[in-house]
């Protein structure tokens, strides 16, 4: 009993860290008027393709491999093609009423399965929880910065005010984790589903709205940017075994 208590104490303060990196990487982004100009926009989109290669690193790495060992084969397919079809209906719901921060939604579906699985992972006493919980950190501190920038483009709020959002936002973390930690670390199979359904939707918005807005033409930092967020997970999964 102790032991689990331990364990459930630990993955309220990972999931706790890694959210934290929301409001930082808002903060982050408050550093406007970078000069020369041409820094500025590169910086940005490196940023964005750093986000990208941890998101990526997060699916490869963690999410399908762990995902694929508890669910069957035609499960698993069938679990992540539903995710990218999932991701792609509230991204089109999104666009359809105009926006509404699809960066911070993004942010958001997969916060909140990847904090189910760290919670769950910490229960069974994997390894595989610490490399999650960095990857996590990682991905969240770029999509804060973009989810940021987005809505003080659009007007939507304040900047205090979306900093307040960003710091109510990392409860989302130890909520999740505490859930897959008491309810989820039993059932290894239902994780395995919540795994690769992320995956799926995932992969979908890596392509759909981070890839494209990293581009950035004769630069070679933002592809770099993905390269090294990729590789911090790579890092990270050799280190744990």
């Amino acid at each position: 009993m102790p032991q689990i208590a331990d364990s459930l104490i630990l993955a309220l303060i990972l999931s706790t860290l890694a959210g934290l990196a929301i409001p930082l990487g808002g903060l982050l982004a408050r550093m406007e008027h970078i000069r020369p100009r041409w820094l500025e926009t590169e910086l940005r989109h490196t940023v964005i393709a750093f986000g990208g290669g941890a998101l990526l690193s997060a699916v490869a790495l963690v999410l399908v491999p762990e995902g694929t060992a508890h669910v069957a084969a035609p499960v698993a397919i069938l679990l992540f093609a539903l995710g990218g079809l999932a991701f792609a209906w509230v991204d089109s719901q999104l666009d359809r009423k105009g926006g509404g921060g699809p960066q911070l939604v993004a942010m958001l579906l997969d916060f909140l399965p990847e904090s189910l699985a760290l919670g769950a992972l910490m229960a069974s006493g994997s390894q595989t929880a610490w490399l999650l919980a960095g990857i996590i950190f990682l991905q969240n501190v770029p999509e804060g910065f973009n989810a940021y920038r987005e809505l003080i483009h659009k007007g939507r709020m304040a900047p205090g005010r979306v900093l307040m959002l960003f710091c109510a936002l990392v409860l989302v973390g130890p909520a999740s984790a505490a859930a897959g930690h008491i309810v989820l670390s039993d059932a290894p199979a239902v994780l395995g589903g919540i795994m690769l359904f992320a995956a799926g939707g995932i992969l979908y918005l890596i392509f759909e709205d981070i890839a494209p807005q990293a581009a950035l033409r004769n630069r070679h930092a933002p592809p770099l940017g993905a390269v090294a967020g990729f590789l911090l997970g790579l890092a990270g999964q050799l280190m744990t075994g």
